[in-house]
C-alpha cells in the first residue's frame, strides 16, 4: 500500500512539471539586420508604356549598386545612367541633342536589353559624389520623352544594412519584426530581399511614418499623402524574390503591409525597427493545471510515502501474514 500511494503522488509530481514547462515564454519572430559587405542589389523593370519601374533608386557611396534590368516589354530599351550628378535632363531634347550629351559627358552604365530578356547594370560610386543624384534613362529614340527616366539617389551613410523577408499563403509575413540594430547615423539604405514561399502575389510596402500604425481603412490615405518608403510587388509563385530598397531619415518603428485586397486585412503586417529595440517577448499564456505550491506539497508527501515504506519494511510496522504452523484459538 505504501508503493501504491508513491506511485500515485509521483503521479501527481508530473502534473505540475508539464504545467510549468507550459509556461516558458515563447520565442519572438525576428529578423535581424546585417551590415552589408559595400554591394547593395535592386530590380528595375522596363516597359513599353515606356517607363522604369520604379523610376527611384536608392545607394550609398560606399557600395557598388548592382541593378537588375527586366524587359518586360517587346520592344529594345537602354538603362543609361549620367556622369553629371544633381543634372536633370530636358525630356524637350531631341534624341540626338540627348545622345550628344552622353557622348560629351559619358555615362556611369550603359546597358540595353532585348524585349523579354534581363541583364545586370553594375555601378561604383566614391565619397565625392555623396549626397548627389544621377538621372538614369532610355537612349532608344524618343522613350526618354515620353517618360523612360528616373534618378538614383546617393546618401552618405556608411555601407547598408540588409535583411529577408518571407512572404506567405496564409496572408503573413516571416518572421513579422525586422530589426536594424546597428542604425548609429542617418539617412541609413536599407535593402531587404523578400521571397514569396508560397503561390500567391504579394507587396512589401514600408510606411514613411515612423510610430504611426495602420490599419486596414487607413492605409489607402495615409498613403495617397504620404508615400510609402518602398512598394516593391512581390512576384506569385514559390521562390520569386524582389528587393524592397529604400532609405530612412530616422529611428522608430515603421510598419509594413501587403496592399493587395484583403491580404492586409487578414494580417499581413509586420514592423520594421530602426534604431530601436523591439519588445521583449510575451509569455506564453499558462496551461498548468496546478500551482507551483502543488508541486511542492507534491514532493514532500512523496519523501514522506517513500519513508513510510521503507520504515514499515525494516520496522515491522505492519503484522505478518500468520504462518502455516500458527493455528487459531
Amino acid at each position: 500500500m505504501p508503493w501504491f500511494l508513491a506511485a500515485l503522488l509521483c503521479l501527481s509530481l508530473g502534473i505540475p512539471s508539464a504545467g510549468a514547462l507550459a509556461r516558458a515564454p515563447s520565442a519572438p519572430s525576428i529578423g535581424f539586420g546585417h551590415p552589408e559587405s559595400g554591394n547593395v542589389s535592386s530590380v528595375v523593370n522596363m516597359t513599353d508604356a515606356p517607363a522604369f519601374t520604379p523610376r527611384s533608386l536608392s545607394a550609398n557611396v560606399s557600395s557598388t549598386l548592382a541593378v537588375h534590368l527586366v524587359n518586360q516589354g517587346e520592344y529594345n530599351h537602354t538603362f543609361t545612367v549620367s556622369k553629371v550628378p544633381d543634372v536633370v535632363l530636358n525630356t524637350s531634347w531631341s534624341p540626338s541633342s540627348l545622345s550628344t550629351f552622353f557622348k560629351t559627358n559619358g555615362s556611369l552604365a550603359n546597358v540595353s536589353v532585348a524585349p523579354g530578356q534581363s541583364a545586370w547594370a553594375n555601378i561604383s560610386f566614391n565619397a565625392s559624389v555623396g549626397g548627389d543624384s544621377f538621372e538614369f534613362v532610355s537612349l532608344v529614340p524618343y522613350q526618354f520623352q515620353a517618360g523612360m527616366w528616373g534618378f538614383i539617389n546617393l546618401t552618405v551613410s556608411g555601407p547598408g544594412t540588409m535583411l529577408q523577408e518571407n512572404t506567405t499563403d496564409s496572408y503573413s509575413f516571416v518572421p513579422d519584426v525586422l530589426y536594424v540594430p546597428n542604425a548609429t547615423h542617418y539617412p541609413i539604405v536599407i535593402d531587404v530581399l523578400v521571397t514569396n514561399t508560397g503561390a500567391l502575389g504579394h507587396t512589401f510596402t514600408v510606411s514613411s511614418l515612423s510610430n504611426y500604425t495602420l490599419s486596414p481603412a487607413n492605409f489607402s490615405t495615409t498613403f495617397a499623402v504620404n508615400a510609402p518608403l518602398v512598394n516593391a510587388p512581390v512576384p506569385s509563385g514559390a521562390g520569386s524574390t524582389v528587393w524592397g530598397n529604400f532609405t530612412v531619415k530616422a529611428a522608430g518603428v515603421y510598419q509594413y503591409i501587403c496592399t493587395i485586397s484583403g491580404h492586409f486585412a487578414n494580417g499581413m503586417t509586420g514592423d520594421l525597427y530602426v534604431g530601436v529595440p523591439p519588445p521583449p517577448p510575451v509569455p506564453a499564456p499558462s496551461t498548468a493545471i496546478v500551482d507551483t505550491w502543488v508541486l511542492v506539497g507534491s514532493g514532500v508527501l512523496l519523501g514522506i510515502g517513500v519513508l513510510v515504506a521503507v520504515v514499515a519494511a525494516y520496522v515491522g510496522r505492519f503484522p505478518k501474514a500468520p504462518g502455516a504452523s500458527e493455528k487459531h484459538h
